[in-house]
């Protein structure tokens, strides 16, 4: 992976959209870069400040963005930045994946986070079962702890769902789900596009949906209706073609746009509306 070499800027687009989950922290070197994760060592290299992403962004027409905690620590710091900039807005959770962290105490200073006005979402929280880096008890009671705060803050809940497709929604409906759900990097196929469909479970699409394997996404993306879109870049994470092996940024943003309007058959500025609006129905106003 080029650490010295970021993606060229894309061709902006004709109307102004957002990123409606990243991860600034990990971006400028908030989160210290270990060698297991090179995807994070080659975005901090870049040095970026969250000024210099946000005019980055800003120059294709991505003119806002939410940033997204994974464990206490990253919620704070996103909450604290949020509050410094207009156009930012924080997501606040513990991580599937962290879940053996999710106790009590730092539950509760989860939903005081969430609380603030410039926190927008409960998330990323959910389950994952492609890593066994917290157990599933763990992750369920994580899980449906999240999903209550979301309830009583009355916030938008921001799922991670990974190769747990039947247990998430399970879950949901048990549970009772807020008023309104995100699926964050949606990877689930056509029928499950459907169901979140019937549920009104908005379906936030990333980079991979532009992955030559990855036709299962397309068909799910046909499947949603442009009203429940949402389109993110999991940054530093999931760059979309044809810079995979990059550090991702909000900046690349019109290159997964670009590939659902075509999937969806739609003009882009009109798609860009679509998720402009979606975004206001799901943190609020800007």
């Amino acid at each position: 992976m080029s650490a010295t070499k970021l993606p060229a800027a894309p061709e902006p687009l004709p109307a102004e959209v957002f990123d409606s989950h990243c991860h600034l922290d990990i971006m400028v070197g908030d989160r210290k870069a270990s060698s297991g994760d090179p995807v994070a060592q080659a975005a901090q290299a870049a040095r970026a400040g969250v000024e210099g992403i946000l005019d980055d962004a800003r120059a294709v027409g991505v003119t806002r963005l939410v940033t997204i905690g994974y464990d206490l620590p990253s919620s704070r710091w996103n909450a604290e930045t949020a509050a410094l900039h207009a156009d930012v807005y924080a997501g606040v959770a513990v991580h599937p994946n962290e879940a053996h962290s999710a106790t009590p105490e730092t539950l509760a200073e989860i939903e005081e986070l969430a609380r603030l006005p410039h926190v927008r979402a409960v998330g990323e929280t959910g389950l994952d079962y492609y890593r066994d880096w917290a157990s599933r008890e763990d992750q369920h009671a994580s899980f449906r702890a999240h999903i209550e705060i979301a309830k009583r803050t009355g916030k938008a809940l921001v799922i991670h769902d990974r190769e747990a497709h039947d247990d998430v929604l399970r879950v949901l409906a048990d549970q009772g789900a807020p008023e309104v759900v995100v699926f964050h990097s949606f990877s689930g196929d056509a029928g499950m596009a459907e169901r979140c469909v019937d549920a009104g479970y908005f379906m936030s699409f990333s980079g991979p949906v532009t992955y030559k394997n990855a036709g299962y996404l397309r068909e799910a993306a046909r499947v949603a209706p442009p009203e429940l879109i949402l389109v993110e870049t999991d940054a530093p994470y999931l760059p979309p073609t044809p810079h995979r092996g990059k550090p991702n940024a909000p900046y690349l943003i019109p290159l997964t746009l670009r590939c659902l309007a075509d999937v969806k058959g739609m003009d882009v500025a009109a798609l860009a509306a679509a998720v402009s609006a979606n975004g206001e129905n799901v943190f609020g106003s800007w």
